[in-house]
């Protein structure tokens, strides 16, 4: 049974979202506002967390980046805006979905068992090993000479999209619409700063990372 953390202010919402999680055989628990969601998570295991964007005391982006300061878990956004803008921020912050007030509870458990079901799915044995740095894609960890690096989401798809093309160029047009998920408009320096962060976690290793200029980036040794 997946246990799941529900962070919404909304009573109504979260008595639908109760009647229809619990039908769905999840164990659920409840959090009314941010501070309360942040002390739930951090005293119990959960395997999904869905979050609500507008709460009354902390933002629902603001408790998204103090999960993701220690945890992986899939997060589920929930949120009565549907701008662009707050589709991007939600996905560069490491949000795995989102779905947009007024919503079909049934969408919302077809999200959650959709998510739950590429978090667990670990059968492959898929990694990618190069000058002392180990990407296992399955369990997405990174590590360097033998020592785990903590990456963000957007570094992590990064990484991978460089290594899987090692040797090559890579754009940052391309980079943008293949780690981002969807052709993306805004300042192609989203990428650099994605990069220099990256070479910053790398270390020693950050030389791996060549800048093509006026181009994109590559992976390699020469």
């Amino acid at each position: 049974m997946a246990k799941v953390l529900v962070i919404e202010d909304e009573e109504g919402m979260r008595d639908i979202l109760k009647t229809y999680l619990e039908k769905n055989n999840f164990d659920v628990l409840f959090a009314e506002d941010g501070n309360a969601g942040i002390d739930m998570f951090k005293n119990n295991s959960f395997d999904i967390v869905l979050l609500d964007v507008m709460l009354p005391d902390i933002s629902g982006w603001n408790i998204l980046k103090t999960i993701r300061e220690s945890s992986k878990i899939p997060v589920l956004m929930i949120t009565a805006r549907g701008e662009e803008y707050d589709k991007l921020l939600g996905f560069d912050l490491g949000a795995d979905d989102y779905v947009v007030k007024p919503f079909s509870p049934r969408e919302v458990i077809a999200r959650i068992k959709a998510i739950l079901s590429r978090a667990n799915c670990t059968e492959s044995n898929n990694v990618i090993s190069f000058s002392g740095i180990t990407i296992d894609i399955d369990s997405r960890n990174v590590k360097v000479d033998g020592k785990k690096i903590e990456l963000t989401p957007k570094e992590f798809d990064l990484l991978s999209l460089l290594a899987k093309n090692m040797g090559k160029v890579v754009t940052r047009e391309k980079c943008l619409n293949i780690v981002w998920g969807y052709e993306f408009f805004g300042d192609l320096r989203t990428v650099d700063t994605h990069i220099k962060q990256l070479r910053e976690k790398l270390g020693e290793k950050r030389d791996i990372i060549k800048t093509v200029w006026g181009y994109g980036y590559k992976l390699g040794c020469d």
